[in-house]
Parts: structure tokens; C-alpha cells; sequence
């Protein structure tokens, strides 16, 4: 394989000016690999102006190595933006480094009280303060319109528009208090798709006038430093490019129609949606010509950001890339970088009992179920999503928390032997009360046959629902760990 040559190591008179290749830098923002020490090509990197960095669960370890990480980072560059995903409900990578409980959007969106929505904004958002992390990549303002999306579900605060872009207000006014950019994602929505723009490209075919814009247009109002672009294709906005590619979406209609004046950055361009298709580096260059000001490249591989950098350089020297677009991104991030890098001196203490409070609000029964005692509960639910964090929440866990005298079974993901697997819980789970749990079964066949093989032996078992709900029983609205508490609560009646 032939070695990739970079233009750092260009000749000098093949480079553009400082101030704009300071710009190029601004525009990115990149993943990496460590705990502690800062790889040098990252450290080559901010040194010529990057933009930001994301962190993920592989550099977390525990709260004062994390604190020792972004002080590090800011070492090197005082106006470094340090991001985060921290949605909260267990789409967070920090639960090493003691992340407050809070219950999944969908679930706060059920409580429906935007006070208490702000009390867990506030809590996620203090939290970061004390890591010296400055930029949430939340919260999400799809709507979860169709009911076979695979991605938003429970991220999302509902299926009500006006009921989403209240709580999306209340989310960013709370991490604003704390000082904290928020970032709003993934416009113009994600929630009317049915596939998962992480594994393929989605296409959401509604007209204009059908699109779930209201939440989007409530966090411009609300001052929302930043927007997430969507890897999705609207074909009646534009049948050849996904928004994060799109000028008419991310022109037109972000800047013109809606007004927005803030940091448009993309999501993470290795999504299969943008690799698959253009390309990292490709991607990169269209997505800024498109009215993106920053792109994400969260994989470790910095090699894969040195590509997305080249080649926006190249279509710079070339033309094909109007300076002016990103001497324009560039302002943008320089603006933001100025009101949001610089972590507060001193933190204030945040509502620590939020998370649970609002977790027990949301669970729901639909069915009238009764309180069990010294149940054998069998926990079905897919494999962590690879983008996500997962901090191994399971129901059993919080349940004998509160029941002690309670047992189970956990199955993350296909069983080999389902047959098998439903013959040794009936045996072992003899005359104690059965409770089965799913987790958004419709698209998972075969925990809904696992379920309905569990029921059809006994017809007496408690039915649960830890996603959407399904039919009768129990329903928490999310896999968190507090969702989960609240769930165990209601079932043994504690």
C-alpha cells in the first residue's frame, strides 16, 4: 500500500495562507484514541487551529481523569471546543465518570413538565461543567413520527411536535444557565424515517409542509448555539443529497427560511449514510460548500480526519470551494469557541434526585398490572447500538434492588437455542410470578417470539414494555438506568 502524503508535508509554496488554513481547521472537528496522553497528529492539529474534539466512552475513565484530559486538551489550545453526545437515558459515555441518572427524552416528554425537563438539563449540563466539557450534542428535536423508525424512538421527547419544542426549550435554557452549548439534532429531523442513517442512507418522503420543523424552529428562538445535520434525504426538498449535503436544505431553508445564524455542524461523516456513498473526505468538502460550519469525524483514526482536511485544502487551492464559505464557517466556530471554550470557574450543586423523579412519573400501566413480589423476570433487549454508549443496565439488577427475593434472566440480543432458552424459564421460574420484558419488540421478531413462546406457557406473566409501549402491561419509556428503577418500583410496589 503506498504511503498517503499529507500537506503538512507539502512544499511550501503549494499552501495557503495562515489565517485561512487556521480557517480549514476551525471547521472540524475529530475523535481520538486515549485516556491521558493527546496523540501528536492531534496535537499538529489544534496547533494549526482545530475546531474541536468529541470524547467518547474510550476516554473515559473516571471523573478526574476526564477533568485532566479536557485541561490537557485546553493546554495546548485555549479556544479548543471539548463536545460530548449527552442526551441522557443511557445515550451518554460517562458513566465511569459518575453521570447524574436521567431518563431517556421520550420519557420526560411523557412526565410533560418542562421544569422538571430542565432540573435533568441542568443536571447533565453541571455535570460536564466539572469535566471541563463545554459542548452537548443534545438535545434531539426529531419528532418520533414513524413507528418503525429504528434510531430516534426513545431519544425523542414524543410524537407531538408542539409537545417536543417545549421540552426542547426548556433543555436549552438549562445547559445555557450552565454556560454549556447545546446543540439541537438532527435537522430537519430524523423521526419519519424507517432506516438508521449509522448503517445505510434514510429517506424521508413527506412534503415540506408535513416535515416535524416546529421543534427546530423553537431552539432558533431559544438561542441555540448549534444544529446537527441529519444524514437523510427529503426528496421533495432535494432528490439528490442528503441534508448534511444539501444547500437547498441547509441554505434555503436553515439559513434564509428559518434564520438560523448560529454553528451548523454535521453528524459524524463515517455514518455509513455519507462513507458508503461519498465518502469521508468527500463528504467533508461537499457538507461546508452545502452551509455546514463544522463536520464531525468521530473515529479514532485520525488519518480518516487528515483525509477530510486535505481534501477541503485541495478544493480550496483549486476553487472549487469558495474561501469566502469558509472564512464564513470559520467566524461562526471563532464566535462560539469565544462564548462557550472556557469552562466556569466554580460549579453550582444540581438536583440530584431529578433523574429518578422524573423516571417514576413517566412509567405507565395499561392493563391495570398488579405489583409482584419475588418474580423471575426475563429481560429482553437488543445489543448496544455501536454509536451508542450502553453502561450495562439491565431490569433484573434494578428490580432486586427492590426485591431482593426477585431472579431472572437477561438476554441481550438473539439466543441461539429460543426453544431451549423458553423450556429452562418455565422450568426454573416454576410458580413465582413471570414478568417479560421487551424492548421495542416490533422490530425485533424475535424477542416478540420469545415473548409470545414465554406467554402462550404462561398466560399469567406480567407483560413490560422498556421501549415504545406494546399492548398491555407496564411501560417505563427507556432503558436508563433510573427508567429502569422506576420500572422495578412499580412492579414490586416498592
Amino acid at each position: 500500500m503506498s504511503k498517503v502524503t499529507h500537506i503538512d508535508s507539502m512544499p511550501v509554496s503549494t499552501a495557503l495562507p495562515v489565517d485561512l488554513d487556521e480557517a480549514v481547521h476551525r471547521c472540524l472537528v475529530a475523535g481520538f484514541d486515549g485516556t491521558t496522553a493527546v496523540p501528536d497528529t492531534l496535537k499538529r492539529l489544534v496547533d494549526r487551529g482545530l475546531g474541536g474534539v468529541i470524547l467518547f466512552t474510550r476516554n473515559v475513565r473516571d471523573a478526574e481523569q476526564v477533568r485532566r484530559l479536557t485541561d490537557t486538551l485546553r493546554a495546548l489550545r485555549p479556544d479548543l471546543l471539548v463536545g460530548i453526545d449527552n442526551e441522557g437515558g443511557g445515550i451518554g459515555h460517562l458513566v465511569d465518570a459518575g453521570a447524574p441518572d436521567v431518563p431517556g427524552c421520550y420519557a420526560l416528554g411523557v412526565a410533560d413538565d418542562p421544569d422538571l425537563t430542565a432540573r435533568c438539563a441542568d443536571a447533565l449540563a453541571g455535570h460536564l461543567a466539572t469535566l471541563g466539557i463545554t459542548a452537548s450534542y443534545a438535545p434531539v428535536a426529531d419528532v418520533q413520527r414513524h413507528p418503525d423508525n429504528p434510531i430516534v424512538r426513545t431519544r425523542s421527547f414524543g410524537t407531538d411536535p408542539e409537545l417536543v419544542s417545549r421540552h426542547v426549550r426548556a433543555w436549552i435554557a438549562a445547559t445555557e444557565a450552565r454556560g454549556i452549548a447545546s446543540c439541537a439534532k438532527h435537522f430537519p429531523g430524523h423521526g419519519g424515517t424507517v432506516t438508521d442513517s449509522h448503517h445505510e442512507m434514510a429517506v424521508d418522503p413527506r412534503p415540506y409542509d408535513e416535515l416535524d420543523l416546529a421543534p427546530f424552529r423553537a431552539a432558533i428562538a431559544a438561542g441555540v448555539p448549534m444544529l446537527m445535520s441529519a444524514h437523510v434525504v427529503f426528496p421533495e426538498l432535494d432528490a439528490n443529497r442528503p441534508a448534511t449535503l444539501s444547500r437547498r436544505i441547509l441554505g434555503d431553508l436553515l439559513r434564509q427560511d428559518l434564520g438560523y445564524e448560529g454553528v451548523l455542524v454535521s453528524d459524524a461523516l463515517e455514518m455509513k449514510a455519507i462513507a458508503d456513498r461519498y465518502g469521508e473526505a468527500a463528504g467533508a468538502r461537499i457538507a461546508l460548500a452545502a452551509g455546514a460550519d463544522q463536520v464531525i469525524v468521530a473515529v479514532p483514526d485520525l488519518e480518516v480526519t487528515l483525509s477530510c482536511r486535505d481534501t477541503v485544502l485541495g478544493a480550496l487551492r483549486s476553487g472549487v470551494l469558495p474561501e469566502e464559505r469558509v472564512e464564513e464557517a470559520a467566524g461562526r466556530v471563532r464566535r462560539l469557541a469565544e462564548r462557550y471554550a472556557t469552562p466556569a470557574p466554580e460549579v453550582a450543586a444540581w438536583d440530584a434526585g431529578a433523574g429518578l423523579d422524573a423516571a417514576r412519573r413517566a412509567v405507565r400501566s395499561r392493563g391495570g398490572a398488579a405489583p409482584v413480589r419475588g418474580a423471575h423476570v426475563v429481560d429482553l433487549f437488543p445489543p448496544p447500538h455501536p454509536a451508542l454508549n450502553w453502561g450495562g443496565e439491565d431490569l433484573l439488577s434494578e428490580l432486586r434492588a427492590v426485591d431482593p427475593t426477585a431472579a431472572g434472566t437477561s438476554v441481550a440480543g438473539e439466543p441461539a437455542d429460543p426453544a431451549a432458552l423458553v423450556d429452562g424459564i418455565v422450568r426454573v421460574s416454576r410458580r413465582a410470578p413471570l414478568v417479560v420484558a421487551t424492548c421495542d419488540a416490533g422490530l425485533h421478531p424475535w424477542q416478540r417470539h420469545l415473548r409470545d413462546a414465554l406467554l402462550a406457557r404462561r398466560p399469567d406473566a406480567v407483560r413490560v414494555a422498556t421501549g415504545l409501549p406494546e399492548d398491555d402491561g407496564l411501560c417505563s419509556y427507556g432503558r436508563g438506568r433510573v427508567n429502569l428503577r422506576a420500572l422495578a418500583e412499580a412492579l414490586a410496589g416498592a
